[in-house]
């Protein structure tokens, strides 16, 4: 029997005949409400007939007999679908699987009478991908939209394509927990925004943050100290308030380590996560008379509405899907709650009375939270959602309805991935293999090693490991994915048995290890185009291509075992085989090879390292399944990988595969060899004996822009030139040459060759004369070159008759000399007009006095420097008067004598 007293009281009542009225006139609708209104448990009932009365004139009560609509809710989380499904049966005094049922990946209860079903976002994806038109649904409701998940996002432009070709009559309907509506309105063709108020107590917020500083969260990673403090908060929430006490957490794992911080509390710790047991998300709904902390992540926001909390203690963090395109890396990662997810999060200790929020942080650090969480399409890895447009027919994503347009780059790098597994052609469109890989609700790249690894070790292990890969198993099982696979295998906790109903589920996907049809196979560009395009599915020498390849570098004779999947080429081989093959197939960019103790380089180009202590450590080849990487670290961090050779590295990642021929300059040298490359990863090297001239003289040319132009042969001569042709393009311009490093690097051509393209390691760079080199560069076409001398001389006459050389190294020309030479000499030299710096000397060729005007040094200067040296050099001349004296190179009395 209908449950009236529990439909009456829901607040979303009131809006109802206005939801009503806008998809009447409309056929869409946004309907913006509070968690515990109604939304997902009222509303479908009244749009399907179920229930009437809900537009608050009585009662609800049973439909009679008119018309049934059959209504479509999508959960983005599979705990959300579950209980929204098991509450509206319960509202109709019935169990789910009658006239309300639910479908979430892996499981379906649903019966003939079924008219609202409860479906994960992911599930309606799939079921739009093969009945575009949705056959004999009149509603869908897309619950909870404010959170854009990516596939929700997904999910909402297909069905706007559907409604505007195919089914006019669809209604939709969006629902958000939050008040920012107006871009799924404007998505929706502008469509109507029906409001619904729930009842809302005063919520008192208490500033709890640790009292000392805690290290910011990265990667999967948080503090234990802010774990410790959570705990902390939870204790004097308890001792301070009354109620039941939600504790938001940002994972599993900090779940389980604050629950046992909370052991030997007189109180009911329960857990509420994506993986916790049925049982335990019904004893969260259905309350208790006694106290319980409930210790949830972020599904306990808005998707399901736990009684009788009255205290909200959060720890500020939750996990979002980050991408590293240039590592190859994705993974969630833990990142500061945003301020709209705060103020979901305080508000539920406000649903049925006065509340508290204690928030683990300042009130200043608040002020710093972003608005809103990241839209998954802009932050997670977009390979799934690339291959959905692809499938959908609509391979670059732009003729889609979405809120925000995926980014270039993260599209640019999902079809690489798309292109190299075989899913996508040159195009981007679905192959038949891609659509395969669609359907089995996977990550491309999981479903890529699903069917390759099927046909080579049979569907059941394949599909074993693959569960495995699918959902990351807890810690405990450790880093070594062939003894976490053990471990689930014997295991009883509940991990170990959602594995085994997802290995089921994986293995009945896969219709046969040759599966599809033989133009699906003409079209692949994955295991097989990887095996044809190193010369066919023989083991010829060097072959390392599939099954066949295999066994003769094992000595195997070619066939093996078999199971329910197809023919297992592996036969008994180890766990450690298959489970790395399996892994190595998923992220064949991560395989990775050693390069020293525990830390390893990923064919991508990433470096990573393994915990100390791990198995992996030794091993001299890994396939990485799960890495991240610390912020300030300069290697990911190995999570989970398994122990591969060098064989299963080759033939998984066989399109990084590649022979190239290689002259560079390294460690000073012209260096050649011939590399077998698998990614970033060097599997042979061999010196290259003969290597081209042009490869040898590009090498040649780096080297010079590495360590510079003193590789070649510099005479005091040639370092002579290059300061005078520096002087002149400085000061005279035209036609005369820039010598600077930059210059004459950029333009070897003009001045090293043919010199240049005759040597081939770096002495014979040593035996290139640079000074005969640059005397190519002067203006001998205009005949400037004849005037070097002239404008730049190399020497200069002083009144003496020396001709004392000039230095054109500084920023005017120098010129060094001793004092009595200048005698008689009024004006400074000047050298293409420009002023000599004079250094004027003593008898001895000590310095005695510079200046950029001889007259005024004559008249000013020479006195203090006269009254210094005449005693010290008696012998030289002295006059009073320099300027009117007679010039000498030579002593007094030498200069009698002559």
């Amino acid at each position: 029997m209908i449950r009236t007293g529990a439909l009456d009281v829901l607040p979303v009542r009131t809006a109802v005949p206005a939801l009503e009225r806008a998809l009447d006139t409309h056929g869409a609708a946004v309907l913006c409400a509070p968690p515990g209104t109604g939304k997902t448990t009222l509303v479908p009932l009244v749009l399907a007939g179920l229930v009437a009365g809900a537009d608050g004139s009585g009662p609800v009560r049973e439909a009679g007999s008119g018309p049934v609509r059959k209504v479509i809710v999508a959960e983005p989380r599979r705990i959300a679908a579950r209980a929204a499904a098991r509450r509206m049966a319960w509202l109709l005094g019935e169990q789910a699987g009658g006239r309300v049922g639910f479908t979430v990946r892996g499981e379906r209860v649903v019966g003939p009478d079924t008219v609202v079903e409860v479906v994960t976002t992911g599930v309606l994806l799939q079921r739009l991908q093969r009945d575009q038109e949705l056959a004999g649904v009149d509603v869908v409701m897309l619950d909870e939209c404010h959170e854009r998940h990516l596939d929700a996002d997904t999910v909402a432009a297909f069905l706007l394509d559907v409604r505007a070709a195919l089914r006019p009559d669809l209604r939709l309907v969006a629902a958000s927990a939050t008040t920012d509506a107006e871009g799924w309105a404007r998505l929706l063709g502008d469509a109507p925004v029906v409001a619904a108020h729930g009842v809302s107590h005063p919520v008192e917020t208490v500033w709890a943050p640790p009292v000392q500083p805690v290290r910011p969260p990265h990667g999967m990673r948080v503090d234990p100290a802010l774990l410790t403090h959570v705990a902390s908060v939870v204790r004097r929430a308890l001792a301070e308030r009354t109620g039941d006490v939600l504790c938001f957490l940002p994972g599993v794992g900090e779940i389980t380590r604050v629950a046992g911080q909370l052991a030997g509390l007189d109180v009911e710790v329960l857990q509420v996560h994506g993986r916790a047991p049925a049982a335990v998300q019904d004893a969260v709904l259905a309350g208790s008379a006694g106290r319980r902390v409930v210790l949830a992540t972020s599904v306990a926001e808005s998707s399901l509405t736990v009684p009788g909390v009255r205290v909200v203690v959060d720890a500020g963090l939750a996990r979002e899907p980050r991408t590293d395109h240039a590592r190859g890396l994705s993974a969630l990662t833990t990142v500061r709650v945003s301020q709209a997810a705060s103020r979901q999060r305080a508000g539920r200790a406000g649903r049925e009375a006065p509340g508290t929020v204690y928030r683990c942080w300042t009130e200043a650090d608040d002020t710093r939270l972003t608005r809103f969480p990241s839209p998954e399409i802009k932050v997670a890895d977009l390979a799934a959602f690339a291959l959905q447009a692809a499938c959908w027919g609509d391979p670059s994503a732009g003729g889609l309805a979405l809120l925000d347009p995926p980014p270039a780059g993260a599209m640019g790098a999902a079809r690489e991935v798309l292109a190299a597994i075989g899913a996508v052609d040159p195009e981007g469109r679905a192959t038949g293999r891609g659509v395969r890989m669609a359907r089995l609700g996977l990550h491309p790249r999981l479903a890529r090693a699903l069917l390759d690894g099927a046909r080579e070790v049979g569907a059941r292990r394949a599909a074993e490991v693959v569960a495995l890969l699918s959902e990351e198993p807890p810690r405990e099982y450790g880093d070594d994915l062939t003894a976490a696979w053990r471990a689930a295998r014997a295991g009883g906790d509940g991990y170990a048995g959602r594995w085994r109903k997802e290995v089921r589920r994986l293995a009945s996907g896969v219709d046969g290890a040759r599966g599809g049809s033989g133009s699906e196979r003409g079209a692949r560009g994955g295991f097989d185009g990887e095996r044809h395009a190193r010369g066919g599915s023989g083991g010829g020498p060097g072959t390392q291509g599939g099954a066949g390849g295999r066994e003769r570098a094992r000595g195997g004779s070619g066939g093996g075992g078999q199971d329910s999947g197809g023919r297992d080429s592996y036969g008994q081989d180890s766990d450690d085989v298959v489970a790395g093959l399996v892994a190595a197939l998923a992220f064949p960019e991560r395989v990775a090879r050693a390069r020293g103790e525990g830390a390893f380089l990923m064919v991508s180009g990433t470096g990573a390292e393994t915990a100390a202590g791990s198995r992996l450590r030794s091993a001299p080849w890994i396939a990485v399944a799960v890495a991240d990487r610390p912020a300030t670290a300069a290697s990911a961090r190995v999570r989970l990988a398994a122990v591969i050779d060098e064989d299963t590295a080759r033939l998984a990642a066989g399109h990084l595969l590649g022979t190239a021929d290689e002259v560079r300059w390294a460690d000073g040298e012209v260096l050649a060899r011939r590399v077998e490359r698998l990614g970033a990863v060097e599997l042979t090297v061999r010196p290259l004996k003969n290597p081209p001239a042009a490869l040898v003289r590009e090498a040649l040319i780096d080297g010079l822009r590495r360590e510079g132009l003193g590789l070649l042969r510099w005479t005091p001569h040639a370092r002579e030139l290059r300061q005078r042709l520096a002087f002149l393009h400085r000061e005279v311009g035209g036609g005369w040459p820039d010598v600077s490093d930059a210059a004459l690097l950029a333009r070897p051509d003009e001045w090293l060759e043919p010199e240049l393209s005759r040597a081939r390691r770096r002495g014979d760079l040593a035996r290139i004369e640079a000074g005969q080199m640059l005397g190519r560069l002067l203006p001998w076409a205009t005949g400037e070159a004849a005037r070097l001398d002239e404008l730049a001389p190399e020497r200069y006459e002083v009144p003496s008759g020396s001709r004392i050389r000039l230095d054109y190294g500084g920023a005017q020309p120098v010129l060094a000399v001793k004092l009595q030479e200048m005698f008689g000499l009024a004006r400074t030299p000047t050298v293409a007009g420009v002023p000599v710096l004079v250094h004027l000397l003593s008898p001895a060729g000590r310095p005695a006095a510079v200046t950029a005007d001889l007259a005024s040094f004559w008249r000013e200067g020479y006195r203090s420097v006269r009254a210094e040296l005449r005693g010290r050099y008696p012998r030289h001349p002295w006059p009073e008067d320099p300027s009117d004296a007679a010039p000498t190179r030579y002593t007094k009395a030498r200069q009698n004598r002559g």
